[in-house]
């Protein structure tokens, strides 16, 4: 059980827990990122125009295929 809980997901992936543990604590970062520059831009329209669609592109560019 501990094993399908922690284990078999990174290493579908090719990486160990703690690996998997960092990728996806930055990849949450960035999330928040442009979460935050979308709120920023429902209120002052002119910034952050391109901010979180370039950063949701990128990271969608950095884990598509993924482990295929």
């Amino acid at each position: 059980m501990i094993r399908k809980i922690f284990l078999d997901h990174p290493q579908s992936v090719d990486e160990s827990y703690i690996e998997h543990f960092m990728f996806a604590l930055g990849f949450s970062m960035k999330l928040f990122g442009a979460a935050f520059a979308a709120l920023i831009h429902a209120f002052v329209p002119v910034a952050c125009e391109k901010t979180a669609s370039k950063t949701v592109a990128a990271l969608y560019a950095k884990t598509h295929n993924r482990g295929a």
